[in-house]
């Protein structure tokens, strides 16, 4: 689907955030980050809604108890904003993605979309240039979020998040949920950091491809997570999926969605809640393994200033986030997505927003 710049499409807003001013940030966007709550909020039912104040509890001391760098900035943000739903955005991974790495003129590029049902991510979707210590990146993100799902460091590397598949005790649609329920208490108990506050720190403080790499194969994370990751020189690329203390990575065929590339026994391709309790094991491989050879089938160029590759079966009703980035050349285009009502497929809601940062010497 290619996207106009047309005056009847919103701006996606770029903004700086020095080291530091995280809370700032989310204080200064407190408009914005309560519209998207206010949005994402409308589409839970009633009685999840009357439970936020009880889930924003159970995030935080999760969060507290986890090894991320970022609980502290957490917790001014909620305590600054001061309504329910802030541990609960920064503790929410149900992400469903399609991504992928690939040359063109030897220069890699890594795009990416971001699917979940709720309503407001894309049109509240925002760019942020941070730094660290390492140098400079742009994050695609929202305000009061304060992870890393989507980013670009100019002269260093682009990484995103693809959730992983699901781990199984049972094979029944019906029982998805008990499972889902299961891996979230078994959640609670790891002490490591969680994959998206892993990333971020990776942007702050690593200098190079090799870098980001080692630290996002063997650094131990809190839940399975697949990253992408690709970097400035030819052959820089690869995609790591990442159980809690484990990892595979691979230099070739490196598109992913939300599972594993060669099945695994106990884990089960990541499925939209719409299909919860309807979709078999075999419905929900085959419905990621579309999207994934989908993306990597695309025979066009990315840096076109359009998002031709935003297509089915990758543009889907939950799309919200469209992504290209190249690091070579300091590149990153943003587009949100939101699903008209009675739609089956998600519509551009944003024009193609695009960050273009000095490329270090």
């Amino acid at each position: 689907m290619t996207i106009a710049s047309s005056e009847q499409l919103a701006v996606v807003p770029v903004v700086d955030i020095a080291p530091g001013e995280h809370v700032r940030h989310a204080i200064e966007g407190r408009d914005r980050a309560q519209a998207l709550r206010e949005d994402c909020l409308a589409w839970l039912p009633g009685a999840v809604r009357t439970l936020l104040p009880a889930i924003d509890g159970a995030t935080r001391l999760w969060l507290k108890r986890s090894a991320s760098p970022y609980f502290g900035e957490i917790a001014a943000i909620a305590e600054a904003l001061d309504y329910p739903g802030i541990w609960f955005l920064n503790g929410c991974y149900q992400w469903g993605c399609t991504a992928l790495v690939r040359e063109e003129d030897g220069a890699p590029w890594l795009a990416r979309t971001l699917d979940w049902p709720f309503p407001g991510l894309g049109r509240h979707v925002e760019i942020a240039r941070m730094s660290g210590p390492a140098g400079a990146f742009a994050s695609v993100t929202w305000p009061g979020f304060v992870g890393i799902l989507t980013a670009c460091a100019p002269g260093r590397f682009a990484a995103s998040i693809n959730q992983a598949p699901l781990r199984r005790r049972t094979r029944h649609p019906w029982l998805r949920a008990c499972d889902i329920g299961l891996n979230a208490v078994a959640t609670g108990r790891i002490r490591f950091m969680p994959p998206d506050h892993l990333l971020r720190q990776v942007f702050e403080t690593c200098g190079s491809f090799a870098q980001a790499r080692h630290r996002l194969e063997t650094t131990p994370v809190a839940r399975p997570v697949i990253y992408s990751l690709a970097g400035c020189r030819p052959g820089e690329r690869c995609v790591i999926e990442r159980t809690e203390e484990g990892f595979e990575s691979r230099e070739e065929d490196t598109a992913a969605a939300n599972d594993w590339l060669h099945p695994r026994s106990g884990w089960e391709a990541r499925i939209s809640s719409r299909y919860m309790f309807k979709r078999s094991y075999e419905e929900a491989a085959a419905r990621n393994l579309s999207r994934r050879e989908g993306l990597a089938g695309w025979q066009g160029r990315f840096g076109q200033k359009s998002f031709d590759w935003v297509a089915p079966p990758v543009l889907n009703a939950f799309t919200r986030i469209a992504v290209e980035m190249c690091p070579r050349h300091g590149i990153l285009r943003a587009a949100g997505y939101e699903t008209p009502p009675e739609s089956e497929l998600a519509e551009p809601v944003t024009q193609v927003c695009e960050v273009a940062t000095a490329v270090a010497a």
